[in-house]
């Protein structure tokens, strides 16, 4: 029986500071517990939060002797070839390597982009088939997406991210891939609504009708992702029997999980 074609997700967006990374691990962990084998594509070679995720995560087994499941990782520098054609073939070639070799195994890959444009960053959007781009629940993080309007909260005008994505699906569509599944994530959320809230929400509603992507609720503002990271788990690593916060946590992450309709 043939293997089924690994899905490609890509974690990304231009800002930084929205959580993006500790969203890609969750889904990650998610994805292994559900029984699949996943492979990880870390483009930010600067940070590396996603690898240094990773990496502390087998720390804490070597440590404690637990055992927690964990994906295939590689971290892909940009070429520092002088001519800028002869990097973008570079990172072409070192990015193609990668993807064909976790391929031969993988179901998903999952590949977290820098929060910056960068050539590499543009090749994972064009090969994409789901999209993440988390967002804070603020204009501030809206406003990668579209410039707003500060009189009626109206998206008057498409970002250079949007636009890239764009030209992503434009590439898509010329090979005869698949439509792209875009997912806007409103992460951090606050627990109680507000007036901004309901604001960042209506210029949602209405840009994702104008640029074809959906949104979604992702992780609530909680303490316990905050302390993570250091031992590399998740909240899904997590003994939730004392914390009804870390059962809600976790709930989060799965209802997010079958919204993104990947298996």
């Amino acid at each position: 029986m043939d293997k089924k074609e690994t899905h490609i997700i890509v974690f990304g967006n231009e800002k930084g500071g929205t959580g993006k990374s500790t969203l890609a691990m969750h889904i990650i962990v998610c994805l292994l517990n559900a029984g699949k084998k996943v492979a990880v594509i870390d483009l930010d070679s600067r940070q590396k939060s996603v690898a240094r995720y990773l990496q502390n995560r087998q720390a804490h087994m070597a440590n404690s002797g637990a055992e927690v499941v964990m994906p295939e990782c590689m971290v892909i520098a940009p070429s520092s070839a002088s001519a800028i054609q002869d990097r973008e073939t570079e990172d072409q070639q070192n990015f193609q390597k990668v993807l064909s070799r976790f391929k031969q195994t993988a179901d998903f890959i999952v590949v977290d982009c820098p929060g910056n444009d960068t050539y590499l960053s543009r090749l994972a959007h064009a090969l994409a088939d789901t999209l993440i781009t988390p967002l804070n629940d603020s204009f501030v993080d809206l406003d990668l997406l579209g410039e707003v309007s500060a009189n009626d909260f109206q998206v008057k005008k498409l970002s250079c991210y949007s636009e890239m994505v764009w030209d992503s699906r434009k590439f898509r569509a010329a090979s005869g891939r698949p439509p792209m599944d875009w997912v806007v994530v409103r992460n951090r959320l606050a627990s109680l609504g507000s007036r901004n809230n309901k604001r960042v929400h209506g210029a949602l509603d209405a840009l994702q009708k104008r640029v074809m992507f959906r949104y979604l609720p992702g992780l609530y503002e909680r303490v316990i992702y905050k302390e993570l990271f250091p031992s590399g788990l998740t909240i899904l690593d997590v003994d939730n029997s004392n914390s009804l916060s870390n059962v809600a946590a976790k709930q989060d992450v799965r209802s997010l999980l079958d919204s993104l309709n990947l298996f």
